[in-house]
């Protein structure tokens, strides 16, 4: 039985994760950890968990977990992850792997040092609506893929318009970045996941809003080890009920379009015509990855799409891009 422990017990394991823990065959949550203790006794009480804690290193130390759940902002993941890999726990992690490529470097060298797996949450890599596009490229129906380009733009969240009530996600000293960071790394591992590494990459960032001190402006240009080559823009601060959300892929046979997170159809338009294509994500998004999780350090067979080592990649793009190139 894979006993898991949570460090961080905050939204994203409401729904999109913390429940498929306990769905799992061979798998349990049984602590908790906030450093809010009052918060985490809630969490605890309200998921019918026995144990919790206000201190990561106790819940680490607990005999009873074997594997531990990093769902904290970006600038612990190194630590929590790096404490649990020393104690000999495989660790799963929030996405973007660490606040900065060079966290993730030293995440992926104590897996190494110790032989204590890291994985880290891309799920995209494992739901339907995507692997239907890997399928339709992997089928040859786009014929040889010249190009990619990625178009993002949403409008502030309300919590952006007071320097009062700004989210984590915008402090650089809890997120690495702002926004691009927390929102690009799922498109940038899934390119990852559907062509071969970026290899070259130069991009520029910028603050047009003034509503925090990161960037909100992103524009990149990119290659990837086969040749393709592609480019991206996101804004942040986009006019109201305005949004962009697509990735356009153009072959030698055909144009396909899809988005990140809205899950519009899948469109594949060729000389014969358009083709659209519509998958359901399961009830917590994450399900699937933790399931070939528990299934792998169960010795169940099978691999698990989405490591340490893929994620520092994407760490290692979105920073050259932040960085200029």
């Amino acid at each position: 039985m894979i006993q898991w422990g949570f460090i961080g017990c905050g939204i994203v394991t409401e729904k999109k994760s913390g429940p498929a823990f306990n769905k799992v065959e061979g798998s349990k949550v049984v602590a908790v950890m906030r450093r809010d203790a009052a918060k985490a006794e809630d969490y605890a009480r309200r998921h019918g968990i026995d144990t919790w804690y206000s201190n990561a290193t106790d819940l680490i130390n607990d005999p009873n977990v074997n594997a531990v759940y990093v769902a904290t902002p970006p600038s612990t993941h190194a630590e929590y992850a790096i404490a649990a890999m020393r104690a000999g726990k495989p660790v799963y992690v929030e996405k973007p792997m660490a606040a900065s490529y060079e966290e993730c470097q030293e995440m992926v060298r104590i897996s190494e040092e110790t032989g204590v797996p890291c994985f880290v949450a891309y799920y995209r890599r494992t739901l339907p609506y995507f692997l239907r596009v890997k399928q339709l490229i992997d089928d040859g129906m786009l014929g040889d893929i010249s190009t990619v380009q990625i178009r993002f733009a949403i409008p502030p969240y309300g919590t952006d318009l007071s320097r009062d009530t700004l989210p984590w996600r915008v402090k650089r000293e809890i997120a690495g970045a702002g926004y691009f960071y927390d929102l690009a790394s799922h498109q940038f591992d899934l390119l990852d996941f559907l062509f071969d590494p970026i290899v070259e990459v130069n991009g520029f960032a910028t603050n047009r809003g003034g509503l925090y001190d990161v960037e909100d402006t992103v524009g990149a240009t990119f290659k990837f080890e086969n040749g393709i080559v592609g480019s991206g823009s996101w804004s942040f601060v986009a006019p109201q009920d305005t949004r962009a959300d697509s990735i356009e892929l153009v072959g030698s046979k055909g144009k396909l379009t899809f988005s990140t997170f809205m899950f519009s159809n899948i469109e594949m338009e060729t000389p014969e015509g358009v083709v659209a294509f519509s998958e359901k994500n399961p009830d917590n998004i994450q399900h699937y990855l933790i399931q070939s999780i528990v299934e792998y350090l169960q010795g169940m067979g099978g691999e698990v799409v989405s490591t340490a080592i893929t994620a520092a990649r994407t760490n290692w793009v979105m920073d050259k891009i932040l960085q200029g190139g």
